[in-house]
């Protein structure tokens, strides 16, 4: 039994890839909404390097994961046949693409109507990267990940942490941006986040193999769940305060809700592994 963090890097890969696609999405809208060869624009763009520093510290930690570098080429030898394989070459993919995207457009280098496909493809590249994750953890001898909770987690994590990590990088881009929308948005995945989990606990009661109940793998889920939630809330708090006052959300008020908003993600994820368990001689839900 345990909390799942002896998974640490699968933790910080899959809740910051899936923070980075979201962002991703919203602050492109935001590129492609802004007129072009605008100050605006290359405002948006110099401050979404930060998306590719959290994409790459994604990246390293699911590396550590492998425990060797050099492994990382091998998780790519079965593309097609194996959802890990299609997962790290997904991300790869989204990382490229996206990550040149931003390297050309910052030079100037590209026209704006391709720079505008180019972007589309990155932000869609963002949404196949974080379904290929949940389909890794489609394994049917895993009955407490083998259900419609894990990827409905999966994509909640976009709209919890993306809106807001878009919006500090439109605010620090001194961009005018639809925040009542977007945090209404973040607003809804948390209430189904916590919807989610008074399901997911409910059935874990059910979920049983020969040695082992699901509902005992982790002790403390309800503390950390509540822990996890109420960080969540005051992260969104942060972004929500302001509008609600009808004042500009200020970056430092930002930054702290979107670093709240990753702690309580990391605690959820964490919980996630944690609940591994195998079928064993038997299986009963």
């Amino acid at each position: 039994m345990g909390n799942g963090w002896h998974e640490w890097p699968l933790v910080l890969f899959t809740v910051l890839g899936q923070c980075v696609a979201g962002a991703i999405i919203v602050s492109g809208m935001g590129w492609l909404a802004a007129h072009s060869e605008t100050d605006d624009r290359r405002r948006i763009v110099r401050n979404m390097f930060f998306l590719w520093v959290i994409m790459g510290i994604a990246f390293f930690a699911s590396v550590l994961h492998l425990g060797s570098p050099l492994r990382a080429f091998n998780s790519l030898n079965r593309i097609g046949a194996s959802a890990l394989s299609n997962e790290i070459a997904s991300g790869s993919l989204f990382f490229a693409v996206g990550g040149f995207w931003w390297l050309f457009s910052v030079l100037g280098k590209i026209p704006e109507t391709l720079g505008r496909i180019w972007l589309v493809i990155a932000m869609a590249l963002g949404l196949i990267f974080v379904w290929a994750m949940t389909r890794v953890y489609q394994i049917d001898t895993v009955p407490t990940w083998y259900n419609g909770y894990t990827t409905a987690t999966f994509f909640l994590t976009v709209m919890l942490t993306g809106p807001l990590f878009a919006a500090l990088l439109l605010k620090l881009s001194k961009v005018p941006f639809n925040g009542k929308f977007f945090a209404g948005l973040s607003t809804l995945a948390f209430l189904a986040s916590l919807a989610i989990v008074v399901m997911q606990t409910n059935d874990l009661g059910f979920i049983h193999s020969s040695v082992q109940q699901a509902n005992a793998l982790i002790p403390d889920w309800g503390l950390w769940q509540v822990v996890r939630f109420v960080l969540l809330a005051a992260g969104l708090g942060c972004w929500l305060c302001p509008l609600l006052r009808r004042v500009p959300p200020r970056a430092v008020g930002l930054a702290l809700g979107l670093l709240l908003l990753i702690v309580g993600e990391l605690i959820g994820r964490g919980l996630f592994y944690g609940l591994h368990m195998t079928v064993g001689m038997a299986i009963a839900g």
